[in-house]
């Protein structure tokens, strides 16, 4: 089958970087994105089915880059260290990792990529445990898929507002990540690892939970670690963020009416008084100003 490339933005031909074998393509090529100075711009993005020969060596790149596996498998060698790749693993490199990537001819990689500059990319990726040589194993791949496939959507858009709305999007796919139930295969620890299994465990058994102590004796954790991998992962507290899921969720019942404050605060196990208070700095509006405007 041979190569089905969507037209590049630019207008120009095919970069170099970018690899010819292929058996389906979209790809889309920001000229703009390389000569903007902003926070954060997308150079190219794309989506790719590999051929059964598809190899890729490189001793650098460019750019910073992300490529997100939606189907089939294949091998990936960061900096030497060697990974399988399937559905669900998410990687980054950039100048100066040395990265090897093949498909298994059997099960080709069905993937989508994002190569990207701009004065915070780097900064953002690491503070969300992205930098360049990490990989991850994503359970919500949905999410993530979506989140590429709206890019290239927006890539394929002209106009004043493409390059800005492509990086916008990028930033919410780099956010996304954070969301998508990752499990660290590679790095200098794992402390994102147990943060994610900690946070499934967290929003999963919310209602069992009246303190963080018991939650970290529940997560078989150190109670100063716990805080330290939340303000690191999430940047609030583990009690702020125990407070946000509980208060989202009482908003879900109040929102759907036939129910009184008080009870929703007996069901949380909260004094009613403490159960506004947290309602309101949550949500910016008590909870008996929330059912107002529910119903006007």
């Amino acid at each position: 089958m041979s190569e089905n490339i969507a037209p590049q933005v630019s207008g120009g031909t095919l970069p170099e970087f970018m690899s010819r074998q292929v058996l389906q393509a979209r790809r889309f090529y920001l000229e703009a994105g390389v000569r903007d100075q902003a926070p954060l711009s997308v150079v190219c993005v794309g989506w790719e089915k590999c051929a059964r020969d598809y190899l890729i060596h490189r001793e650098t790149f460019p750019f910073l880059s992300l490529e997100f596996v939606a189907g089939g498998k294949g091998q990936l060698a960061l900096n030497g260290t060697k990974h399988e790749l399937k559905a669900g693993s998410l990687f980054s490199y950039g100048p100066g990792v040395k990265h090897r990537m093949r498909t298994d001819p059997t099960e080709v990689l069905d993937k989508y990529f994002v190569d990207f500059v701009g004065s915070e990319a780097l900064n953002l990726m690491e503070k969300l445990d992205l930098a360049p040589g990490r990989i991850h194993q994503f359970q919500r791949r949905l999410e993530l898929k979506d989140a590429f496939e709206q890019l290239i959507r927006l890539a394929g858009h002209v106009g004043v507002y493409a390059t800005r709305s492509c990086a916008l999007q990028l930033e919410l796919l780099l956010l996304a990540t954070r969301y998508g139930g990752s499990e660290t295969t590679a790095g200098p620890n794992r402390a994102s690892s147990t943060f994610e299994r900690c946070r499934r465990h967290m929003e999963d058994h919310f209602l069992e939970y009246s303190t963080v102590e018991d939650f970290a004796e529940a997560c078989h954790i150190n109670l100063s670690y716990l805080c330290r991998l939340y303000r690191k992962f999430s940047g609030v507290s583990p009690y702020q963020y125990l407070m946000q899921i509980k208060m989202k969720w009482a908003a879900n019942r109040l929102h759907a009416g036939e129910v009184l404050v008080r009870e929703v605060a007996d069901e949380l196990g909260i004094d009613p008084f403490q159960f506004s208070r947290s309602f309101k700095r949550v949500h910016g509006v008590s909870p008996a100003a929330f059912i107002k405007i529910r119903g006007s």
